[in-house]
């Protein structure tokens, strides 16, 4: 039985409820992140709560994260879950109101839930096991505002369909000027002459957590160059290797873009050493 956190309160899901009047469930008006844990210990808990209360500022809801607080329930809910290999969802929308009206309500308060699910063991940084993604590319057809993080999700949800439906595992994104903004779910990298390169932050990009925990660990060890920068959608063709990054992937390997291979179609060097090195230090932040 899963066990989830709601407005103070841990309950069976089946026994969770929230009013059809609030506006997480109306508007998609709320701010989420995804927080990864493996046998208890939990991967960039820090910068995914910032993030949290950054989002939370920027669509003004009322809503202090107190990190201490949340890194006790997230305890509460692995122990409750049976522990293992679990992302926590997290999840606050301003609220349920007495009428549906666009304009921001005074005076209610925030629905706060949180859940734990599955996720795969640890990516290990090893060719055969490493799986690899398949995907397709499209046209960024989402809002303006995709750095933040809110639970408004249709735009993603259509864009991963696209990959979805042709079987392939993700769909990487850009823009009417040709750039590479993200992929659906996840973060992109190019990997060209032994050179990482991920596309400049801005509103058309979510500000992912592990890629900010990757680019912190390569740099910190200095033997992989990073660049963030704009980068082409004509750079997808011949890049050495391409990577995904997300909380539950961690750093995806992409072998096919559009039916076509990326360099020899198989899992690169570059990869296995960054995949070592986020590997050995995720844990640190």
């Amino acid at each position: 039985m899963s066990i989830v956190y709601l407005n103070g309160a841990y309950l069976p899901m089946e026994e969770a409820r929230i009013s059809p009047m609030d506006r997480g469930f109306l508007f998609g008006d709320g701010i989420y992140e995804v927080i990864p844990s493996y046998a208890g210990k939990l991967v960039g808990f820090a910068p995914h709560m910032a993030r949290m209360q950054d989002g939370l500022d920027a669509i003004e809801i009322e809503y202090q994260v107190d990190q201490d607080a949340w890194r006790g329930i997230a305890g509460e809910l692995m122990e409750r879950n049976g522990g293992g290999n679990l992302g926590i969802y997290v999840h606050i929308s301003r609220g349920a109101d007495s009428k549906r009206h666009h304009a921001y309500p005074k005076g209610i308060a925030p629905t706060v839930f949180a859940f734990t699910f599955e996720i795969p063991p640890e990516p290990r940084a090893d060719k055969s096991s490493a799986a690899p993604y398949s995907v397709v590319t499209a046209e960024d057809l989402r809002w303006r505002r995709c750095n933040i993080k809110s639970t408004a999700l249709l735009g993603n949800v259509m864009h991963f369909q696209q990959g979805y439906t042709g079987a392939h595992t993700e769909t990487i994104l850009y823009n009417h000027a040709g750039e590479l903004t993200e992929a659906s779910a996840c973060n992109v990298f190019v990997v060209k002459h032994g050179i990482v390169a991920t596309p400049l932050l801005d509103h058309q990009k979510l500000p992912g957590i592990t890629r900010q925990i990757l680019l912190e660990i390569l740099r910190r060890d200095g033997s992989i160059p990073v660049q963030e920068r704009v980068i082409q959608k004509s750079e997808l063709e011949d890049a050495d290797e391409v990577w995904l990054t997300s909380s539950t992937k961690e750093i995806a390997p992409v072998v096919s873009i559009d039916g076509k291979p990326v360099a020899d179609g198989q899992v690169g060097d570059v990869w296995l050493a960054a995949q070592s090195l986020f590997s050995a230090h995720k844990f640190d932040f």
